[in-house]
């Protein structure tokens, strides 16, 4: 068998699918976690038993349990870790594997200790040798696992790298596109997580409908804000990435992110909700939007509540009057404060 060319870094839900999908004419992928017990396992019986279970992984798929032991070809990494751990990971990976070509983010979210959007941190640790991309969208893990229909953007930082990564990724199921707009691509996956929890914390209010949809138009607007104000195109913030991405994760309950606003809206402590749910990415990046909004003069009131609620500053139903209370204005000053 040919050696792998795609190494996908993280075992659990998002990079065991991504893994399926490069693997899916039969292409050999490698994929490392950092449990390596639960790796042999995954490659023992083909399943990922603790985050896709039920789902038969394909036979080309390789394990590696070290990183040292990643095979030479491998010249394209995915990192689909979280966000809070893309620093470390990368630093091991570079370490770890020199011939990398390039780099693809599948994670979401702004490193706390800097602020910094998850492609710069990876490109503080790698320089400007390295391609580098972002893969973001609409997509559950387990729907992509199982062949549903799906789509994505890819991000890349040059045309010939999102070229070789628009092979790589599609499939009869499975439909990137290209864009350049990192910025834009990188923001509309993380801000739409702590806008699910607004989400969340509405329905589990019982406030209807109606104030979902305005919530999630507004949030869009909140996103399209910010992304402009770090260089983002506003056109990115209406594709896959961003109001794809939004709808999905703040409508349907596969989210862990609605799931947690849900438990908050329903009177559930902040330490009980994530304690019952597990990683909820929303809830470290909602803080750290708010204060990368504050320090640029970006308003973003939505954020701005749930990480007051997070704070434990103020209630859901506290934070939902604090937002009917704001001044009301034109709803075509969407770039402006």
């Amino acid at each position: 068998m040919t050696a792998p060319v795609f190494l996908v870094l993280g075992a659990g839900a998002w990079g065991t699918a991504l893994a399926t999908v490069l693997a899916d004419r039969g292409r050999p992928v490698a994929l490392w976690g950092r449990d390596a017990a639960a790796l042999r396992e995954l490659g023992a019986r083909h399943e990922n038993a603790r985050y896709l279970p039920g789902i038969r992984l394909p036979a080309s798929l390789q394990i590696v349990e070290h990183l040292s032991d990643t095979p030479s070809a491998c010249a394209i990494a995915v990192l689909a870790t979280p966000c809070q751990t893309t620093r470390g990971i990368a630093r091991a990976l570079r370490a770890a594997v020199p011939g990398l070509r390039g780099l693809v983010c599948a994670a979401k979210g702004l490193e706390l200790a800097t602020g910094l959007l998850v492609h710069e941190v990876v490109r503080e640790e790698f320089g400007p040798g390295v391609d580098l991309a972002l893969l973001s969208g609409p997509n559950f893990a387990r729907e992509v696992a199982e062949g549903r229909p799906a789509a994505v953007t890819i991000a890349a930082s040059s045309a010939e790298f999102g070229a070789s990564l628009l092979a790589g990724f599609h499939t009869a199921r499975f439909r990137p596109y290209l864009t350049d707009d990192l910025a834009g691509v990188a923001v509309g996956g993380s801000v739409k997580n702590a806008l699910a929890i607004a989400a969340g914390i509405a329905d589990g209010l019982g406030l209807g409908a109606n104030s979902r949809a305005a919530l999630i138009t507004r949030g869009l607007a909140e996103i399209a804000r910010l992304g402009v104000a770090l260089g983002a195109r506003p056109e990115t913030f209406m594709g896959l990435s961003g109001l794809g991405d939004l709808v999905l994760t703040c409508t349907d309950d596969q989210s862990r992110n609605r799931r947690f606003g849900l438990a908050l809206g329903r009177g559930t402590s902040v330490s009980a909700a994530e304690a019952g749910i597990g990683l909820v990415e929303g809830a470290a990046t909602a803080p750290a939007v708010a204060a990368l909004a504050a320090r640029l003069d970006v308003a973003m009131p939505i954020v701005e509540q749930v990480a007051l609620v997070l704070a434990g500053t103020t209630t859901p139903a506290a934070a939902v009057e604090a937002l009917m209370a704001r001044e009301p204005g034109a709803e075509d000053r969407t770039w402006r404060r």
